[in-house]
């Protein structure tokens, strides 16, 4: 019973281990690109922007 018990606990230990080794560089990401704004206001993304907003205005 202890013996299973055990190889359960290490193998979900293992298992949320590898997920915080895998997802904890992505939501570091994240979180250091959620100051920024959500439209860039250069190249492409400008010219979408602009376009957007004027079709909006009409």
């Amino acid at each position: 019973m202890t013996n299973s018990l055990t190889n359960t606990f290490s193998s979900g230990l293992r298992l949320a281990l590898m997920a915080v080794m895998l997802l904890g560089p992505l939501a570091a990401l994240g979180m250091a690109k959620s100051g920024e704004p959500v439209i860039a206001k250069q190249g492409a993304g400008l010219v979408l922007f602009v376009s957007l907003q004027r079709q909006s205005m009409s």
